[in-house]
């Protein structure tokens, strides 16, 4: 095999799927100039091998690609709306035949902030194509070895080729070529170890079907419910152990992605890891579902026996970074394997753009941002403790899901709307926030998540608590409000939302959610135990603690122009005179 001549990058991404192609695009329209390799063995034309898990966005993964990479007219125009999450649980386990035969709870209304179903093949050969058109590098081939070497030293990346080997030299190199996990298995970095990993043991099969009957979901019951597309939401069915996703992926052939993950405790992989054995678990516990597998054509079907694993790092600063699935991946519920590389690719490209400009501060972003994606991986990993236990439970699940969706809307949002997230000092304060919400010990996840276990246990009712409703908490709250008017006035630049307003918010009324559970759940000693008001007591001083800050975060920009086109358009309109004269044509 012949061995050609070095080549010198900037930066060499390994992997051209979601979290490669993506990095390369954010690299590039952040830092002209910058020099960009990415290799991947897969034939550029992506086919039906290509659909993978991680089709539906959410609101940060979505502002991410419409903003951070300027794809929103591509999104509407090659990918399906998604209409916000859905849930379903059976009323009678033994008929499910139809929408009409489960409990449900969701989104009602369009969404403010446009999220899609992304069908991955279309979407990694477009974005591949387009990343070359800007000036990046693509070898079509596989990497066979990493040399990664100390500091700002040029690491080696050895390419095979069709007829040749190639070595690729950089001083930035990004493993995105999910779980092969090249640099996590050269240093030992990938944790698999599902006790590490707060007991999670999953696995997942999935398929996709083409021209389904709508009629299965469209009937009077959505139609009656809400002013969203119920088709083009992502629907949830729950069970003992499991949950499936069913969602739309393309809107002219109506192709669907259905999935199944489950707890092995609960659902031995052997058991479903067939195209006939997850049919004959769907006729049997969600017949709904496997009438919609049976309406259409099956296009491929799918099993991963292990869902989960995570990084003990994910920036070094030797200068190497894990992104997407290399990285981490717990659980598909609430997509957070794109919001996760979302943040770790705006991670990656702050280190970058300030290690080729030489800041003084380059080496602690990439200890900083590491901290944070590190904390933030593992506070995922137990906001999925327990799981299997609580999923099937619709009651106790419903209010699990408002709490969870409580820190989404009102912590991670704002969170990535304003940049916080590469805030030295607000990532020192959240790392702090996580330990106490979502710490190994004492915590507040693991408080509640003991608590719904004795309710599931005793098989209480405390009602369906609709986290997408305003009318079951105090003064109108519901878990989809945001404070900030950040979206009205646009002010989405670093550090104009208030996401301390949104914090502080937060845990109020987590300490009123904390309240109404302890009376619902546990009766009126519950309610009055000296525990509930030594938590609802600690949940109200964080929220005190929060809005000093937000006083002072208030005061230092108190003179800032939040948004400077606004400004100027606004000071030259004092100017403005009413023209009635059209100006002459011929």
């Amino acid at each position: 095999m012949n061995k050609t001549q070095q080549q010198v990058y900037d930066v060499i991404i390994i992997g051209a799927g979601f979290a490669g192609i993506c990095q390369a695009r954010h690299l590039l329209l952040n830092l002209p100039n910058i020099k960009v390799a990415i290799i991947d063995p897969r034939n550029p034309e992506r086919s039906i091998k290509d659909l993978k898990i991680g089709e539906s966005t959410v609101e940060i993964s979505s502002m991410f690609m419409c903003k951070e990479l300027a794809l929103h007219e591509y999104l509407l125009e090659n990918h399906a709306p998604k209409y916000g999450l859905n849930y379903h649980w059976p009323k009678n386990q033994a008929q499910t035949k139809s929408v009409n035969d489960y409990y449900h709870m969701g989104f009602n209304r369009t969404p403010l902030i446009d999220s899609f179903h992304i069908n991955r093949a279309k979407f990694e050969q477009d974005v591949l194509q387009m990343i070359q058109e800007m000036g990046a590098t693509f070898h079509n081939g596989r990497v066979v070895d990493v040399e990664l070497t100390p500091c700002d030293q040029l690491h080696t990346v050895t390419v095979k080729l069709d007829q040749a080997s190639i070595e690729l030299k950089t001083k930035h190199v990004i493993d995105a070529a999910g779980r092969r996990f090249i640099i996590g298995k050269k240093l030992n970095n990938v944790v698999l170890d599902s006790e590490e990993m707060t007991g999670i043991n999953t696995g997942s099969a999935w398929l996709r079907v083409k021209n389904i009957d709508l009629n299965i979901f469209d009937n009077i019951y959505n139609k009656i419910n809400g002013t969203a597309s119920s088709y083009y939401s992502t629907k949830h069915f729950f069970g003992t152990g499991h949950w499936i996703w069913v969602l739309p992926i393309d809107t002219k052939q109506k192709e669907i992605s259905i999935g199944l993950v489950h707890h092995k405790n609960s659902i031995a992989a052997k058991q479903i890891n067939t195209l006939e054995k997850l049919k004959s678990f769907f006729k049997a516990n969600h017949e709904i579902v496997y009438n919609l597998i049976e309406s259409g054509q099956c296009i491929d079907f799918n099993y991963l026996p292990r869902l989960a694993h995570n990084s003990k790092q994910h920036l070094s600063q030797d200068n190497w970074y894990v992104i997407g699935d290399a990285a981490q991946m717990f659980d598909p519920l609430y997509s957070p394997g794109l919001v996760v590389t979302a943040l770790g690719i705006e991670c990656v490209t702050e280190v970058i753009r300030a290690k080729l400009a030489k800041e003084p501060e380059a080496e602690k972003k990439q200890d900083m941002y590491n901290k944070f994606m590190v904390a933030t991986a593992t506070s995922y990993s137990r906001l999925y403790q327990n799981h299997e236990k609580h999923l099937g439970h619709a009651s106790v699940m419903s209010w699990r899901i408002y709490m969870e969706n409580m820190f989404w809307f009102g912590n991670l949002v704002p969170m990535y709307i304003g940049k916080w997230f590469l805030d030295f000092h607000f990532i020192n304060e959240h790392i702090k926030a996580i330990e106490f919400l979502a710490g190994p010990q004492n915590s507040f996840f693991s408080d509640l998540h003991q608590q719904f276990d004795q309710l599931v246990e005793c098989d209480a009712n405390l009602g369906i608590m609709d986290f997408a409703r305003t009318d079951q908490l105090l003064w109108g709250y519901g878990p989809s409000k945001y404070f900030d008017n950040f979206l009205e006035n646009s002010r989405l630049d670093p550090h104009q939302c208030n996401v301390l307003l949104c914090l502080k918010n937060t845990f109020f009324f987590l300490a009123v959610f904390y309240l109404k559970l302890r009376f619902k759940g546990f009766g009126i000693w519950g309610g009055f135990a000296p525990k509930t008001w030594i938590r609802v007591t600690q949940l109200l001083s964080y929220s005190f603690y929060i809005a000093i800050g937000e006083k002072i975060y208030r005061f230092k920009v108190r003179q800032l122009n939040h948004k400077t086109f606004i400004e100027k358009m606004r000071q030259e309109f004092k100017t403005y005179q009413y023209q009635p004269k059209l100006h002459p044509w011929n």
